[in-house]
């Protein structure tokens, strides 16, 4: 079914250098599960409007496949007399649905971009869409509205499809498609207005815990709690519900097929509740990263300059990277740590600083207050292992080492 749409702050980097996106706040996804915002696209280009990028992702196709074979059998029982056809009108059903899930992210996606949240993309995939929102909400008022304008499109879509319904006879095509479309879009809506995180019920329920107590983070916590029993509850109820309704007629294979769906939706959403309290954590975290706290001092060498001789001038200074300068002075490289760390002690004389060292492209310098979220969305911008940082005056204040960005980013959160 659908979640809800997601705010992305940038996340810590990654082990190998390069910064991970954690999202947090306004999930987004309208089906549990999310893309990766540091890829460009993670599917099927379909669209622009507004000029956010919308995805089909690969998982859409095997969702789309699985709802045209299900909804094409129950076809065979209403309408016998069409054969094969049934399977043509299901997939046109799956695609129909799609479309409102859609509709139902572009209500994000419009909120979002009037409040100047900025959105990255929208993915269609396995269980739904997401809306990758750069930003969380500023107030408790504007977080859930974020939140409340998708289920409540989908209720708007649901009840014009019941009302076409009541133009056309239900034992037709068109009457078949547009029940199926008027269950499935209230099924979306309700299922997203469930108090939990990652849906969008659970961003209305932190934003209601936000306001009282005036505190996002006590909010989230109190809405990723309420999503972990909800994955509980669906992990154990709902095969039983779907046993239930059917009267305990269910043969192994459907039996089977509601468990898996059921544990997959329930290890998302638990999932998703973990990953909005780490990344609330990594937010509040944010104001105490700095760069000039962070930096390491440099010793600046030619590129001809051993190794071993640029690493015993850094101990002498006390300093714990090498800047690689021209014939000017001026820096024009970083000497990696991972390299210099793959070169054996006693190969150290014979090998050049120049050799380990990695050009200083535009994103590699940086000014040295910079701070916080604006920190991370360079890291971003331009992975890599180490950063010029540049003084007030122009001149080479130090070295960022990003190994030194996640050791301090993990010591926050361990703390909390």
């Amino acid at each position: 079914m659908g979640q809800q749409t997601s705010q992305q702050p940038p996340g810590p980097p990654g082990p190998d250098g390069s910064p991970q996106d954690q999202q947090d706040q306004q999930d987004g996804q309208d089906g549990p599960g999310s893309g990766d915002p540091r890829r460009p696209g993670g599917g099927i280009l379909v669209g622009r409007p507004f000029g956010v990028p919308i995805y089909v992702g690969p998982s859409w196709f095997l969702i789309a496949a699985l709802i045209t074979w299900l909804f094409g059998d129950q076809l065979a029982g209403v309408l016998p007399d069409l054969g094969f056809t049934r399977y043509l009108i299901a997939l046109s059903f799956a695609i129909a649905f799609y479309a409102s899930v859609l509709v139902h992210e572009l209500a994000h996606t419009l909120v979002a971009l009037r409040y100047r949240l900025g959105v990255r993309r929208i993915q269609l995939q396995f269980f739904g869409g997401v809306s990758e929102i750069e930003k969380e909400a500023e107030t408790p008022g504007r977080e859930f509205w974020l939140a409340f304008v998708g289920p409540l499109l989908s209720l708007v879509l649901g009840g014009l499809c019941y009302l076409l319904t009541r133009t056309v006879e239900l034992e037709t095509v068109p009457g078949v498609l547009l029940a199926g479309l008027t269950v499935a879009n209230l099924v979306v809506a309700a299922f997203n207005l469930l108090p939990g995180l990652p849906l969008d019920g659970g961003r209305m329920l932190r934003a209601v815990v936000w306001g009282i107590t005036g505190r996002a983070m006590t909010g989230t916590v109190a809405a990723a709690w309420a999503g972990r029993a909800l994955a509980v509850l669906v992990l154990f109820g709902l095969p039983a519900y779907a046993n239930a309704h059917s009267g305990g007629q269910r043969s192994g294979g459907e039996s089977l097929l509601d468990t898996a769906l059921a544990a997959v939706l329930a290890v998302v959403i638990w999932n998703g509740a973990g990953n909005a309290v780490r990344n609330a954590r990594l937010k509040e975290a944010l104001p105490g990263l700095g760069v000039r706290g962070l930096t390491r001092r440099a010793v600046q060498v030619g590129a001809d300059t051993s190794i071993a001789e640029a690493l015993r001038r850094a101990r002498e200074a006390e300093a714990g990277a090498v800047v690689i300068t021209d014939g000017h002075g001026d820096p024009i490289a970083l000497v990696k740590e991972s390299a210099v760390l793959q070169i054996p002690e006693h190969r150290r004389p014979w090998v050049a600083s120049g050799g380990l060292a990695r050009s200083l492209e535009p994103g590699l310098r940086l000014p040295v207050g910079l701070e916080g979220e604006d920190l991370l969305a360079a890291l971003r911008a331009t992975p890599a292992s180490e950063y010029l940082v540049l003084a007030e005056d122009g001149g080479v204040y130090g070295v960022l080492a990003v190994a030194d960005v996640e050791r301090r980013l993990s010591a926050a959160l361990a703390r909390r």
